[in-house]
C-alpha cells in the first residue's frame, strides 16, 4: 500500500521512451540481417557428366594451329574432329560415342538451369570497365560484350556463384580480360548464351560457356573454363583452354547394364523393351537419368526409377543394333556405361521371328516320323538285291528271278528263299509277321512248272 501513493511518472516516461525505440530498434534489425540474407549463395549450375570436357561440340571440332585443351574434348551427334594434331588433348577424346552423349545431354540440363535462375538484375551490354558481385545477371538488349576489363569480386566468399544469361550473342573484343578477386573461382561462373558466343583474339577469359549453337575462339585466348556448345561447332586457333580445378567432391562409383526383352522365352515377333539396371558402389539406389544410345545415335532419356532401373521401347531399324545406356551421374555418382547390347532386331522394332529355325525343325520333324512298316520290307528286299547283284530290282523283278532260277535247278540265296517259305519267299514270310496275319500280296510266287534244261 505504500507504493500506491508514488508518483507514477516515471514509469510513464520509461514506457515512452521504449515505445519511441522500439520501432527504430527494428529498423535496425531490418539493416542487420538485410546482408545476412543477401550473403547466402545460390548453388552453382552441375555440369554432370560435362564436367571432364574443356571443349564439347554439337557438329563439329575444328582447329587450328597448337590449341592445347586440358580435360577432354568432344562431339556428338557429329564424329568430326580436326586439327588435333598439330593440337594437343591432355583428357580423352570423344567422337560421337556414349561419352559425348551423356555430356550432351547434361549441357542440355545446365543450360536450361542457368537460363532459368533468378531474380536477375538487368545491366549494360557492356561488360568491360565494370566490377561485379556474386549473382544472376542478364541484358536489357539481350546481348553481352566485354570491352577491356572486367572484374568479378567474390567478396571473400569461394563459392560466390556468378550466373550471365544472354539471350542472343557474346562477344569479347580483342585482349579483353575477366578477372577474378577475393576468392572468385572459374568454377562458379557460367554464361549462359542464346545464340553464339565468339572470344576475341588474345583475349583473357574466365568461366563456363553454355551456348546454345557456337563458339567461336580466335586466335591467341585463354580460357580459365570451358566451352560448351550444344548443337553447332566449336572453331579453335591456337588456344589454351584448361578446365578448372575445382573442389574435390567425394564421387561414388556406379554400374550400368542393359538387357533386352528379346531375351525372355516367347517374345519372338513381340515390340523390343530395353531395361537399364544403375547400382553404386555403396549399395544404394542411384537417382537421375540415363540415355539409350544405338550405334552412336541417341534413342531418348529416361529417369531412373525408386529402384535404380528405367525402360524404353524403341524405334529401331532391323538388323544388327549395337545398343549401350549410359548414366548421366550426379554431383556425388559417377556416370558409367554399360557393356554394348549387340541386338538382333525383326520388323516393326520386334524381336526376331526364328523362321529358319521354324522350318528346320519341321524337317527335322519329317525325318523322324514312323515310316510305313511296308514300305520297309519291300524296300529293304531292293536294297539287299542291290547289294548283291550291283543294281537296284523291283519286287516284281525279284520273284522273276526266282522263278527262272529255280526252273533251272539253280541254287544260291534265291534257292534259299524259296526254300525257307515253301511257296512265298522270305520277304513275304517277313511281311507276314509285320501284320500278323497273311494279306493279299499283289506279288505272290506262283510255282512253275520244273523243265528240264537241255543244251
Amino acid at each position: 500500500m505504500k507504493y500506491a501513493s508514488r508518483p507514477r511518472g516515471p514509469r510513464r516516461f520509461v514506457r515512452s521512451l521504449l515505445a519511441a525505440a522500439l520501432p527504430a530498434m527494428v529498423a535496425m534489425g531490418v539493416v542487420v540481417a538485410t546482408p545476412h540474407a543477401a550473403s547466402a549463395q545460390a548453388a552453382p549450375v552441375a555440369l554432370g557428366a560435362a564436367s571432364t570436357f574443356g571443349v564439347l561440340a554439337g557438329t563439329t571440332v575444328t582447329n587450328t594451329g597448337a590449341t592445347v585443351v586440358t580435360g577432354d574434348l568432344g562431339v556428338s551427334p557429329g564424329t568430326a574432329v580436326t586439327g588435333f594434331p598439330p593440337g594437343t588433348i591432355t583428357g580423352a577424346r570423344h567422337a560421337g560415342d556414349p561419352a559425348a552423349a551423356a555430356a550432351q545431354v547434361s549441357l542440355t540440363a545446365a543450360y536450361n538451369d542457368a537460363a532459368s535462375r533468378t531474380p536477375a538484375t538487368t545491366v549494360p551490354t557492356e561488360l568491360g570497365g565494370t566490377t561485379l558481385t556474386p549473382g544472376v545477371y542478364n541484358s536489357a538488349s539481350g546481348t553481352f560484350q566485354i570491352t577491356g576489363k572486367l572484374t568479378l569480386d567474390a567478396q571473400g566468399d569461394p563459392n560466390a556463384v556468378f550466373i550471365f544469361q544472354t539471350a542472343s550473342t557474346l562477344v569479347t573484343a580483342s585482349a579483353s580480360t575477366v578477372t577474378l578477386v577475393n576468392g572468385a573461382s572459374p568454377c562458379n561462373i557460367f554464361w549462359q548464351v542464346g545464340s553464339s558466343a565468339t572470344l576475341g583474339t588474345n583475349s583473357s577469359f574466365a568461366g563456363n560457356i553454355l551456348a546454345l549453337t557456337s563458339i567461336t575462339v580466335t586466335t591467341g585466348v585463354t580460357v580459365n573454363g570451358r566451352v560448351l556448345a550444344r548443337n553447332g561447332a566449336v572453331t579453335l586457333d591456337t588456344d589454351a583452354i584448361t578446365v578448372p580445378a575445382c573442389p574435390v567432391v567425394t564421387i561414388i562409383p556406379t554400374t550400368t547394364t542393359v538387357t533386352s526383352s528379346c531375351a525372355t522365352p516367347g517374345s519372338q515377333g513381340k515390340p523390343i523393351t530395353l531395361t537399364v539396371t544403375v547400382r553404386t558402389a555403396r549399395g544404394t539406389i542411384p537417382t537421375g537419368q540415363v540415355i539409350f544410345t544405338s550405334d552412336g545415335v541417341s534413342l531418348g532419356t529416361m529417369t531412373l526409377n525408386a529402384s535404380g532401373q528405367a525402360t524404353l521401347k524403341p524405334n529401331l531399324a532391323e538388323g544388327a543394333r549395337r545398343i549401350v545406356a549410359s548414366y548421366l551421374g550426379t554431383a556425388t555418382l559417377s556416370p558409367s556405361h554399360s557393356a554394348p547390347l549387340v541386338l538382333r532386331v525383326g520388323p516393326d522394332s520386334a524381336c526376331p521371328k526364328c523362321v529358319e529355325k521354324a522350318k528346320e525343325g519341321a524337317k527335322e520333324g519329317a525325318e523322324n516320323a514312323e515310316p510305313d512298316k511296308t514300305l520297309l520290307n519291300h524296300r529293304g528286299d531292293r536294297e539287299h538285291h542291290h547289294r548283291k547283284h550291283g543294281r537296284l530290282v523291283t519286287v516284281q523283278t525279284l520273284h522273276t528271278l526266282h522263278g527262272v532260277i529255280h526252273e533251272g535247278g539253280g541254287g544260291g540265296h534265291h534257292s534259299t528263299y524259296h526254300a525257307g517259305s515253301g511257296h512265298h519267299p522270305v520277304h513275304h514270310k517277313v511281311h507276314y509277321k509285320a501284320h500278323k496275319k497273311p494279306r493279299v500280296h499283289h506279288h505272290y510266287y506262283k510255282p512253275r512248272p520244273h523243265a528240264g534244261v537241255t543244251g
